[in-house]
C-alpha cells in the first residue's frame, strides 16, 4: 500500500507541478496566455485543472540584453481553465483555455482590455514509466519516465494584428506548432524533472496593426524552451497526502521574424527565469492545490528585447480514476 501511494504522489507531481516549468508566456507586453500545456498524472482517466495567474511588469532587457527599468504599471491577470482525458493506456489529450485581462497605467492615462486568450491542444504518449523507488537497488531503478508529444496553439486571442495596442493583446495572433518532451525521475522524497519544447509558427497575411497597411507575409521566429526542476516530496498524515516544494531554472527563446521571406532584425528575443512551487495533494481524495511564484532576474543578461515580469499562480487539480 505504502508503495502505491508513493506512485500515486510522484504521478501528481509529474502531471500537476509540471505546469509551472512548462507554462513560460510572454508577458502582457508581448501577448501571454497561451503556451501552457496539461498532463495528466498516472492512473487518472481524466483530470481538470483550475488556475490563476497574476504578471506584473518591472521593466525590460533591451536588444543589449541590459535590464531597464520602466515606469509603467503594467498587470496581466489570468483565468486558465484545463482539461485532460486519457485515450489509452499511454495516449492522452489535453486542451487549455485562458481568460486574460489587461489593466496597464501609464503616466498619460490606463487603458484596460480583457478577452480569452490562445488556446492550446496538446496530445501527449507515455513512453516510459517511472517506479518511483524508495529505495535504489539496481540499474533499472534509475529508469526516468519520459513523456513526448505535440501541442498546438490556437490563435483565438486579440492580437496585435486585431488593431489593438501591444500592451493590450490576449495573444500572439499565430499558430504555432510545438514538439514537447518531459522526461522525470522521483527517488523519493526527491524528484527531478527535465522538459524542453521547440516550436515553429505558421506564415500568415498581415493587413493590420493597429491601423489598416499594405498586406504583407509574416512568421514569427522558431521558439524553443527548457526548463529543470528539482523537488522534495514530504508525506504526512494517515491518508498518504503530500506536500511537494519544487525550484526551477527556465529558459524561453524566440528567433527573428520575417516578413515575405526577409528577416526582420532585432525582432527575435530571450528570457530566464527562476520559479518555486508549493504542492499540495491528498492520494485517497485526488485534489490538488498548488501556489508558484515565477521570478525573472531583473539583472543584465538575464534576457534580451523582453519584458522584465514576475509571476504568481494559485490552481487546483481534480483527478477523475474512472
Amino acid at each position: 500500500m505504502i508503495i502505491s501511494r508513493s506512485l500515486i504522489a510522484a504521478a501528481l507531481f509529474v502531471g500537476a507541478v509540471v505546469l509551472s516549468p512548462l507554462s513560460v508566456r510572454a508577458g502582457s507586453c508581448c501577448g501571454g496566455g497561451g503556451g501552457a500545456t496539461l498532463v495528466l498524472p498516472k492512473f487518472y482517466q481524466s483530470m481538470v485543472d483550475v488556475s490563476f495567474d497574476v504578471e506584473k511588469y518591472y521593466g525590460f532587457w533591451n536588444q543589449k540584453k541590459e535590464y531597464k527599468q520602466d515606469s509603467g504599471d503594467l498587470r496581466q491577470y489570468r483565468l486558465n481553465t484545463g482539461y485532460a482525458k486519457r485515450l489509452s493506456t499511454n495516449w492522452q489529450a489535453s486542451v487549455l483555455v485562458p481568460y486574460v485581462w489587461n489593466v496597464n497605467k501609464y503616466e498619460s492615462g490606463s487603458r484596460r482590455e480583457d478577452g480569452i486568450g490562445d488556446t492550446t491542444l496538446s496530445f501527449w504518449y507515455e513512453a516510459l514509466d517511472d517506479t518511483s523507488a524508495w529505495k535504489l537497488r539496481d540499474l533499472k531503478g534509475l529508469i526516468p519516465s519520459i513523456t513526448i508529444g505535440p501541442s498546438l496553439v490556437i490563435p483565438t486571442g486579440i492580437s496585435p494584428y486585431d488593431g489593438v495596442p501591444s500592451d493590450d493583446v490576449t495573444g500572439r495572433g499565430f499558430y504555432r506548432l510545438d514538439g514537447n518532451i518531459i522526461i522525470s525521475k522521483t527517488l523519493h522524497p526527491w524528484g527531478v524533472s527535465i522538459s524542453g519544447g521547440y516550436g515553429s509558427y505558421l506564415e500568415r497575411s498581415v493587413n493590420r496593426e493597429e491601423n489598416y497597411i499594405t498586406p504583407y507575409r509574416k512568421k514569427l521566429g522558431d521558439r524553443s524552451s527548457a526548463s529543470i526542476s528539482l523537488s522534495y516530496i514530504y508525506y504526512f498524515g494517515s491518508g498518504g497526502d503530500t506536500l511537494t516544494g519544487t525550484g526551477s531554472l527556465s529558459k524561453l527563446c524566440e528567433a527573428n521574424a520575417t516578413m515575405n521571406g526577409n528577416q526582420i532584425s532585432n525582432s527575435g528575443f530571450q528570457k530566464e527565469s527562476i520559479g518555486g512551487t508549493i504542492a499540495y495533494s491528498s492520494t485517497d481524495h485526488d485534489w490538488g492545490v498548488r501556489a508558484t511564484w515565477n521570478h525573472t532576474v531583473k539583472r543584465d543578461g538575464w534576457g534580451e528585447n523582453f519584458p522584465a515580469t514576475d509571476i504568481y499562480t494559485i490552481g487546483v487539480n481534480y483527478g477523475f480514476r474512472k
